[in-house]
């Protein structure tokens, strides 16, 4: 080998294990600074670690090729083909492969994992696993200090350096059980300080307050106190049967009293204690499962491609039963597989995680009995774990790195063999790692300015008009895959920001900037429900004196309704476009008359589709009165009022109807739930302290 080729042997295992650093990655300068950077930085290394092994094997480095041909190592490939090929029929290749800004979890991503899973397997060692064990447990252990001052601080359930509670505690699920193999081979002090970290991590996923990781951690925590308390010796024994029975004795306790107990300040016991099926969020997430097993057997074999969730989760939402307006993931894992990849899909994923228990008998069976039962209960955990939430690239690629370290140890009797290459492939290695080193460029680097640029646009979106849109323009045209993201955050910025702040040429460019974008994205994505959404949202919102393309307006609503027909949004755009035609005439015409009436049909047809809706009841009610049918108001509004459940939209369309009205007791009920849930919402606060010094003033 050549000198620069030896030096870059040596460089050659950090890079394996530079991933570990992922989950510190963060950069402020995105509006997604928790996943994007990390997302980015994973394709840029995962190019160049290929890129280097291309070379490392052409000049003659040895690798352990002889493990591949265990069985467990064929199951990411296979799951590799088949995300490919579900994706080449499902709905769409291209969002497929790249994903969203956002989520970055597509055939790229995969792609990337599993190729990072081969590449330790064919290189790995026992020293290279315990570096990255270590590795491992030093990050952890760093991200969890973070989590818990994180919570000292602000309170509430924290997301650290990972942004989001539950994306938290799912890598400390499996971060943890390497933090417990690390200590092999580690002298005294620094097995102390490693079991610290693990102390600390498991406070971490305590404080994040996710049901299902707590949970997985108790049931791993009861199979090794039974373990231990039947098979254990002396002492060890003895403890484990103590602590068992004082585990039994606090679980029962905490059953008894778990109704005192979910109204507990602390998050973590409150929200364990809450689990019910009465519980918002759990009833939720089962009609959410229930729905999506129904729309997997639509499409069982290949199911609809990566990344094509939320397409499915459209047809099925119902704002009685989701709290959430827009999903892309089912918050299980194994119907996420199923959904996106057929049954088969799912099989290949299930036996990604029989892998670590077949590894774990071959551990077991020569001697590594501590080894053996830590990944068998990491195993475990991840399967509980990830039944209620999924991964994102700090945890998979945590997943596959840690099978394959345990394949490669329960095969440490294979020996490196130097792959017989033809010499022309040397040259070809340069070309080939070249390649990859400029495919950097379009895979991370553009990406990471146009998310910057949409920062940016964020910053002008009030203050410069043109230097927003100049900041679109731009970040658009570095030919990235963020077009849909791009639609979606300037829809937010033109809908909930700008029509309320912005007059004038302002408002009509601001207008004119996200009608553009939105069209674009509406005519390329037909499957798109929300950018349909969007963009009849953008066209209701149209300047004064601006023209609006009716045919566009009525196939973007129709599009929407079709999509998702029981998001409200749709028909209230429907609702309010005949009730505003109507208000063009004068009052008392039969113009004005059949306006209000077809907006009335519209407004009950919705009603129809979600009748235990209590917002839609209040919208009809306004109209109703509005129309002189107070009687028919009033039913409308106590049906409203019966069907109501906290919620802030629901409430201010409520108070607006009882002020109307002049009802001012059902005014103050509804005005003090928006200010509970909209302390900022200075109007509604104002509006209450008003009524209740009236009714003060007749007592």
């Amino acid at each position: 080998m050549t000198p620069f080729i030896e030096r870059v042997e040596r460089a050659y295992p950090w890079l394996l294990l530079s991933p570990v650093v992922l989950p510190v990655v963060m950069w402020n300068g995105l509006i997604y600074p928790y996943l994007v950077p990390k997302t980015l930085l994973f394709y840029a290394i995962s190019l160049i670690t290929i890129g280097v092994f291309g070379l490392l094997a052409a000049h003659g480095r040895a690798f352990y090729w002889a493990r591949l041909v265990k069985w467990e190592t064929w199951i990411p490939a296979a799951l590799l083909a088949l995300a490919y090929v579900a994706s080449y029929y499902g709905l769409d290749f291209y969002k497929s492969f790249w994903s969203l800004f956002i989520r970055g979890d597509g055939l790229l991503m995969l792609t990337c994992a599993v190729g990072s899973f081969y590449l330790i397997v064919l290189h790995a060692d026992r020293k290279f696993f315990e570096r990255l064990l270590r590795g491992v447990a030093a990050i952890a252990s760093f991200v969890a200090v973070y989590g818990i001052i994180e919570w000292l601080l602000t309170g509430g359930r924290i997301g650290s350096l990972l942004g989001n509670a539950a994306f938290f505690a799912g890598y400390l699920g499996i971060a943890f059980f390497a933090t417990l193999a690390a200590v092999r081979n580690l002298s005294l002090s620094w097995r102390r300080a490693v079991y610290t970290g693990a102390v600390l991590q498991i406070v971490a996923i305590i404080l994040t307050a996710t049901r299902g990781t707590i949970i997985a951690l108790m049931v791993a925590g009861g199979i090794s106190l039974i373990y231990f308390a039947f098979v254990g010796k002396g002492k060890q024994r003895a403890w484990s049967a103590s602590m068992l029975i004082a585990g039994i004795a606090l679980g029962v306790i905490f059953f008894t009293f778990r109704t005192e107990l979910s109204k507990v300040s602390f998050e973590p016991v409150a929200r364990v204690a809450s689990i019910s099926l009465s519980d918002g969020t759990v009833s939720s997430r089962l009609f959410i499962w229930k729905n999506m097993v129904t729309e997997i057997r639509k499409s069982p074999w290949l199911g609809v491609g990566a990344e094509h969730i939320d397409s499915l989760f459209n047809r099925f939402y119902d704002p009685t039963q989701i709290h959430e307006q827009w999903f892309d993931r089912s918050h299980n894992a194994f119907l996420d597989y199923a959904a996106q990849y057929g049954i088969g899909g799912l099989l290949l994923y299930l036996a990604l995680i029989v892998a670590f228990f077949t590894t774990a008998v071959r551990l077991w069976a020569r001697g590594e009995q501590r080894t053996a039962g830590i990944f068998a209960l990491l195993a475990i955990v991840y399967v509980i774990q990830n039944f209620f939430v999924f991964d994102t690239i700090s945890s998979f690629w945590l997943l596959l790195a840690l099978l394959a370290g345990c394949i490669t140890l329960s095969l440490e009797k294979t020996r490196p063999e130097v792959l017989p290459l033809a010499p022309w492939t040397r040259w070809a290695s340069w070309i080939f790692a070249s390649v990859l080193l400029y495919l950097i460029v379009p895979v991370s680097v553009r990406p990471a300015l146009a998310a910057y640029d949409l920062t940016h646009a964020y910053t002008y979106q009030l203050t410069d008009v043109p230097m927003q849109i100049k900041y679109l323009s731009r970040g658009l045209s570095r030919g990235t895959y963020g077009d849909l993201e791009y639609g979606y955050q300037t829809y937010d910025m033109y809908a909930n920001q700008q029509t309320a702040v912005l007059s004038g040429a302002a408002r009509a460019d601001a207008y004119q900037a996200a009608t553009n974008m939105l069209s674009t994205n509406f005519n390329r994505y037909p499957y798109d429900g929300r950018t349909a959404l969007a963009l009849a949202h953008v066209l209701s919102l149209a300047p004064e004196g601006t023209s609006v393309d009716e045919n566009l307006f009525s196939a973007a609503l129709a599009r929407a309704i079709e999509q998702s027909p029981k998001r409200s949004q749709s028909w209230y755009i429907l609702a309010n476009l005949s009730i505003r035609n109507a208000n063009a005439h004068p009052p008392g015409s039969k113009e004005r008359i059949a306006g209000y009436a077809a907006a009335r049909d519209i407004l009950t047809s919705y009603i129809t589709l979600v009748p235990t809706l209590a917002a839609p009841h209040f919208v009809l009610a306004q109209l109703l009165y509005a129309s002189g049918n107070t009687a028919d108001a009033e039913a409308e509004a106590l049906k409203g009022k019966m069907y109501y459940t906290s919620d802030l939209e629901t409430a201010r369309r409520a108070a607006v109807y009882y002020e109307t009205i002049l009802d001012l007791p059902n005014a103050a009920y509804f005005l003090a739930e928006v200010v509970q849930l909209d302390p900022s919402d200075e109007g509604a606060r104002s509006d209450l302290e008003k009524i209740q010094d009236y009714e003060q003033s007749k007592k």
